[in-house]
């Protein structure tokens, strides 16, 4: 299963926090309808009926089923750069 750094985490907890109601306010990450392989991230009010949904110290992430294969054995980091700038990265698990 996904799993989610400690920046991650912040970052999107921060994102949700946007939100007017974000009692359930998370990311979506979801597979692109183009057979690219690509994945689409998003801030949505809620998950898919048929979304996985992963929570790691409060951040919700909904993934569609084709990025929770794709994601499984993966970790979701955050860069914030000098300016403020967030980049998702995906990366093996660690051990």
């Amino acid at each position: 299963m996904l799993t989610l750094t400690d920046t991650a985490a912040q970052v999107i907890r921060d994102l949700s926090s946007q939100v007017a109601d974000s009692t359930d306010t998370g990311v979506r990450i979801s597979s692109q309808a183009d057979g690219t392989g690509s994945l689409l991230l998003s801030v949505v009010d809620g998950p898919e009926a048929t979304d996985k949904v992963v929570e790691t110290e409060g951040a919700k992430i909904f993934l569609d089923a084709t990025a929770a294969d794709m994601l499984d054995d993966k970790s979701l980091d955050a860069d914030i750069d000098e300016g403020g700038s967030v980049a998702f990265l995906v990366t093996e698990q660690r051990p």
